[in-house]
């Protein structure tokens, strides 16, 4: 497997640890909301997850504070393609030709030619999809770097292990840097801004499955990583107490989702009834002013979408 996998290894010269910084993309000026990861090892680098166009110019600024610039990165590892994530690939890619995008297969046809990807956002975000997100560029082929999961890519002496984590989505990855113990799991774990306990799911449609998100549990927690980086937002330092909490509170959502379905006269109405029993939820472990941030964060409405696609499929399937 590796072998065949070896043109995917970044080359990084040896170095005992590997420097991982959170870069804030202080996302529609809202801090905390989406986390890129910078890698860095005796001058080589790459990106956890640039996060979307709007943000472009926040990630420059960052990369200048630090004395970088796009053109000093080598690789951006998409953890998946949703836009709030790996929006900005492209745009990077034109200013810095040489980079490599990681991305697993089922999420490469849509960073190559994004109309696809971008017409599903549309629907979502009818109104404000440019404002949220920013420019999409497609990501030239030549540039795309084909994951499955199973794959080691060398970071000097440490090792970044890429795992397939769907659940979330079809196209999920996460990267296990084992000098580090760190895991990079993206959505797979769900929101929790860093400073917080409170774990929140983020479900949006079209792919959210909780039967096959267990596996994905699983094989984060059998690599036993002593922390975990969440693109929203930062680290969770006790990953066994953290995907429990995610787990149960991810149940409780799709309970509290067919539930709405069930007792509201359209979907409309369920939506709703499902946002107010879940905001009400929010604010039972969070300070007032931290609530707004972690509903903007994850998007009740799209939580609510993505777990009744799921319920109606596995209502269909029973059936």
């Amino acid at each position: 497997m590796l072998e065949r996998h070896e043109s995917l290894h970044l080359r990084y010269t040896a170095l005992l640890m590997l420097g991982i910084t959170t870069l804030d993309n202080q996302w529609m000026g809202h801090p905390r909301s989406i986390a890129a990861a910078l890698l860095e090892s005796e001058g080589h680098r790459a990106i956890v997850d640039p996060g979307p166009g709007s943000t472009l110019e926040t990630l420059r600024r960052q990369l200048h504070a630090r004395g970088l610039s796009v053109r000093d990165l080598e690789a951006l590892l998409l953890t998946h393609i949703h836009l709030d994530h790996a929006g900005a690939s492209g745009a990077l890619v034109r200013e810095n030709p040489r980079l490599a995008v990681y991305v697993h297969r089922n999420g490469a046809p849509h960073m190559a030619d994004p109309s696809k990807l971008l017409a599903s956002a549309l629907r979502l975000w009818p109104n404000d999809l440019h404002q949220l997100f920013g420019e999409t560029l497609p990501v030239p082929a030549e540039n795309l770097r084909i994951l499955e999961g199973g794959e080691t890519l060398t970071l000097g002496s440490g090792k970044l292990e890429v795992v397939y984590t769907p659940g979330h989505a079809s196209h999920h990855v996460s990267y296990l840097d084992h000098s580090e113990s760190v895991a990079f799991v993206g959505d797979t774990t769900g929101v929790r801004i860093e400073g917080h306990a409170y774990v929140m799911p983020a479900t949006p449609p079209p792919d959210i499955d909780l039967e096959i998100w267990e596996n994905s549990f699983t094989a984060i927690l059998e690599r036993k990583p002593a922390r975990l980086f969440l693109t929203h937002f930062g680290f969770s330092e006790n990953p066994a107490e953290h995907v429990l909490l995610f787990r149960e509170r991810l149940h409780k959502w799709a309970e509290l989702a067919e539930k709405s379905m069930r007792s509201a006269l359209d979907e409309s109405a369920a939506m709703a009834s499902f946002m107010s029993a879940a905001r009400a939820e929010i604010a039972e472990y969070l300070p007032a002013e931290e609530v707004e941030h972690y509903v903007f964060n994850a998007g009740l409405n799209l939580s609510f979408l993505g777990l009744a696609r799921y319920l109606r499929k596995r209502a269909a399937a029973a059936s």
